[in-house]
């Protein structure tokens, strides 16, 4: 059988090492994994009755538009119900805007150390992705406009941006939509946007009245701790979320998925819980860094991009057989690990085997 020949050579995306599975290969009782981003206190409390509650429902297709989600989402946000699309995580909403706008031999324009999946899913889809270096951590606007022509279809803004963790400022954000042409899709994907702190962070969803091209992603992934269920939500225009739609499969979000967004959403108490426990994290470990001499991006996520000083992919070997795993591999950043803030157990635990893996990296070279 042949496939598209472009799917061909396409990278798969690696998530980060399982717990169990390091745990079985290294021999180790406690593994703690600081690679993927998620929430260590895990959800609100009161989301597992909600789930418990839908057990009974299994044999029940789930509500195929999501309906009260969507009305519960919107009043929260303050937009309206035909503004929000749902996807299996905000991964899925990446695919189908690609999906909708993408044709062979359009353009799309993105930063060269970004989420990967803006890429693989354009070039799935036969687009041409430029990519533009990051200036110092943080997307080059300018560069990026720099790349608009009349083949440009969508432009993708991870803000804050996966890996390094930076922001592109409200000021910033605004003097580049001023540039861009209205037939070109700014996606803003924010993802991390419940860990922000930064008073300059763009409060996004109230330019989507003025720029009808803007299309905001964010998650229930992250802060709210529903990683395993995989529910994500697009908000923009209504006549540009109803295109988005149109190519959507249908069931794409399960009842328990649903029921445990629903919740989640209710609790804000337990989200900004969250976000105080993170800011302590971050604080506790920059500290650390510091004292370590070590280079790191300024982050406004639940996550830092720190320089080890040696090659981090073998450093990243080192701390897993301590029992900690980070994330490595950063094509741009060779010498760089990505590590998720912990309890502060954990991040006790991660800055201990840092420093050991550190002086067993000296003592090898």
């Amino acid at each position: 059988m042949k496939p598209k020949s472009r799917i061909v050579n396409i990278p798969v995306y690696q998530p980060g090492k399982p717990l169990e599975e390091v745990k079985r290969e290294l021999g180790l009782s406690e593994v703690i994994k600081l690679a993927s981003n998620e929430n260590p206190y895990g959800s609100a409390p009161s989301v597992q009755a909600a789930i418990a509650q839908e057990l009974t429902q299994l044999h029940i297709y789930p509500d195929g538009g999501a309906v009260e989600l969507t009305a519960q989402l919107g009043a929260h946000l303050g937009v309206q119900s035909d503004q929000i699309i749902f996807g299996c995580g905000s991964d899925e909403i990446i695919a189908l805007i690609t999906r909708a706008f993408l044709e062979p031999g359009d353009e799309t324009i993105m930063a060269d150390q970004t989420f990967s999946v803006y890429k693989s899913n354009a070039d799935i889809e036969g687009a041409l992705v430029h990519e533009v270096p990051l200036k110092d951590g943080v997307h080059d606007l300018e560069g990026m406009m720099a790349q608009v022509n009349g083949r440009t279809k969508i432009i993708w803004v991870c803000n804050p941006n996966n890996p390094t963790g930076t922001i592109v400022s409200h000021e910033e954000l605004i003097g580049f939509l001023e540039q861009v042409p209205s037939s070109v899709m700014v996606v803003l994907d924010e993802a991390y946007y419940e860990y922000v702190t930064d008073a300059a962070y763009p409060q996004s969803l109230k330019l989507l009245e003025k720029y009808t091209n803007l299309v905001i992603l964010r998650t229930f992934s992250k802060i709210y701790g529903l990683a395993a269920l995989r529910i994500g939500y697009g908000v923009g225009h209504a006549d540009v979320i109803k295109l988005i739609n149109q190519v959507r499969e249908p069931f794409n979000t399960s009842r328990i998925g649903q029921a445990a967004a629903r919740q989640a959403l209710a609790d804000q108490d337990f989200v900004q819980e969250c976000h105080n426990k993170n800011k302590e994290g971050i604080e506790y470990l920059t500290a650390e860094f510091d004292r370590l001499g070590l280079h790191y991006f300024p982050t406004q996520t639940n996550f830092i991009m720190v320089d080890v000083k040696h090659q981090a992919l073998e450093l990243f070997q080192s701390m897993l057989r301590r029992g900690v795993i980070v994330r490595a591999g950063h094509q741009k950043y060779p010498t760089y690990i990505r590590v998720t803030v912990g309890t502060a157990r954990e991040n006790e635990i991660f800055i201990r085997a840092l420093e050991e893996s550190m002086q067993e990296q000296s003592t090898t070279v």
